[in-house]
C-alpha cells in the first residue's frame, strides 16, 4: 500500500532538483508519454545541465517531434511535481490569444507521475494546480487528451471538470479520448 500523500507543489525546473529528475530518468521513466526520451535527456544533462534546463523551458524556436517533423514551439509552462521529492512533470502548451491548438499538439496539458509516486492523487492535484495558470495565460477552455486505454487519466481529467468530447483517431497511433475543461465554469 502506498504511503499517504504529502502536499504537492508545482516547481520550476531548476539545478537544485535536477539530480532527482536525473535519478528518475535513470530508472527508465520518461517525461514524454509518446516515446522514451530518457536516454537522450540523460546525455543532454551530462553534456550541459544549464543548457538542458534552458531548452526544457524555452519559449521560442523550432521543436523536432519524435517523427522527425519540425514544428514551431508553442509558448508553454513546464513544472516539476514536488512533494519534498521529485514526483513527475506537468506542462501547459498554448497559442497566445486563442483556445485553439495546431494539429501537432495533442492537448493543452500533459502530465506524467513517476511510477513510485502513482496512486496518491498527484496527477489530479497537479492538474488542479495548473488550471489557474491556464486562466492566467488567457485560456477559457482547455483540451486534454489521453490514450483510449489510459484508464488512470480519465478520472484525473473528470475530477477537474473535464467533459468527454470525442474519440480522435490518430494516423499510425492509438485513438485519443478528447476532453474539454471550461475554465470559466471552474473559477475558484
Amino acid at each position: 500500500m502506498p504511503e499517504a500523500p504529502r502536499p504537492l507543489s508545482l516547481i520550476v525546473p531548476s539545478l537544485e532538483k535536477l539530480s532527482e529528475y536525473t535519478a528518475a530518468l535513470k530508472t527508465g521513466w520518461s517525461p514524454d508519454t509518446t516515446g522514451d526520451v530518457s536516454a537522450r535527456q540523460l546525455a543532454d544533462i551530462a553534456r550541459d545541465p544549464m543548457a538542458f534546463l534552458a531548452e526544457l523551458t524555452r519559449q521560442d524556436g523550432i521543436f523536432t517531434q519524435p517523427s522527425g517533423r519540425q514544428v514551431p514551439r508553442l509558448p508553454s509552462r513546464v513544472f516539476w511535481l514536488d512533494d519534498g521529492e521529485f514526483c513527475g512533470v506537468i506542462n501547459l502548451r498554448f497559442v497566445a490569444g486563442s483556445d485553439a491548438l495546431p494539429d501537432y499538439v495533442s492537448g493543452h496539458i500533459g502530465y506524467t507521475v513517476v511510477p513510485w509516486k502513482r496512486q496518491r492523487g498527484y496527477a489530479r492535484r497537479a492538474l488542479a494546480l495548473m488550471l489557474p495558470i491556464a486562466r492566467e495565460v488567457g485560456l477559457t477552455r482547455l483540451e486534454i487528451t489521453c490514450d483510449e486505454g489510459n484508464e488512470p487519466s480519465r478520472p484525473v481529467i473528470l475530477a477537474n471538470g473535464g467533459a468527454f468530447a470525442e474519440t480522435r483517431r490518430v494516423p499510425g497511433g492509438k485513438p485519443k479520448l478528447v476532453f474539454h475543461i471550461d475554465l470559466a465554469a471552474r473559477l475558484p
